[in-house]
């Protein structure tokens, strides 16, 4: 029984008469990215709910923050590219907060 003594059958079908459609995405992780840190979680239960054409997402599980930080392999291409060292190419992911094509084309002298 759903709260309020509804089955959860009967709510399926008030949502349906409101125009109101859920869905379960299969997801195994969601990670929503900040500035300077992200927020990780792993098996997610994730639900959409389409609602006068608007889509909106709830995500449920266990958190965890891990700092962001720039990838070796970021800097090996943005270093290749930009044909520059990596130590050059890492100041200017960190300059450019990580975005990898702004950082090519600084490096480059084409910004």
């Amino acid at each position: 029984m759903m709260p309020g003594g509804m089955n959860p059958k009967a709510m399926q079908r008030m949502m349906r008469q409101m125009g109101i459609k859920n869905e379960e995405i299969d997801a195994e992780r969601v990670v929503i990215e900040g500035k300077t840190k992200k927020i990780v979680i792993e098996n997610p239960t994730v639900t959409a709910i389409v609602m006068q054409g608007k889509k909106t997402y709830t995500v449920m599980g266990e958190e965890k923050e891990e700092e962001k930080g720039i990838g070796k392999e970021d800097i090996e291409m943005v270093a290749k590219q930009a044909n520059v060292s990596e130590e050059k190419a890492e100041a200017a992911l960190k300059k450019n907060d990580g975005d990898i094509a702004e950082s090519i084309l600084e490096l480059k002298g084409e910004d």
